[in-house]
């Protein structure tokens, strides 16, 4: 008698564009963050990240995407800031609902092989 397996799948997933500018949870979740803080800043350090490394990332996705994520607004206070783009968002929540959709894609594929 067979037992199902106890574990669960996770799957890494990256949206590349070109030949090597990467898009995955990582990159996701921070502009997450800069939208849910209205700083770049402040997100950056939130997740750990080398603000120089971030924001040279974000210019290269950006060419290599053809999307402009980020937009500053100078000044300090509940005006000023960097935050998402419409453009950006839309990308998010677009990233957003294709890793879900394959997550239960992966999940229920798992579930049919390791529950025999």
């Amino acid at each position: 008698m067979s037992r199902a397996v106890k574990g669960h799948p996770r799957l890494k997933l990256w949206v590349v564009f070109g030949e090597r500018v990467k898009f995955g949870e990582g990159r996701a979740e921070l502009l997450e963050a800069v939208d849910r803080l209205g700083s770049f800043k402040k997100a950056v350090e939130r997740m750990g990240m080398s603000y120089r490394a971030a924001w040279g990332y974000f210019r290269d996705l950006e060419r290599a995407a053809g999307v402009k994520f980020l937009e500053r607004h100078p000044g300090r206070g509940p005006e000023g800031g960097t935050r998402l783009t419409s453009e950006g968002r839309r990308f998010v929540k677009q990233y957003r609902r294709f890793r879900k959709s394959l997550d239960s894609l992966v999940e229920r594929h798992f579930k049919q092989s390791f529950s025999r």
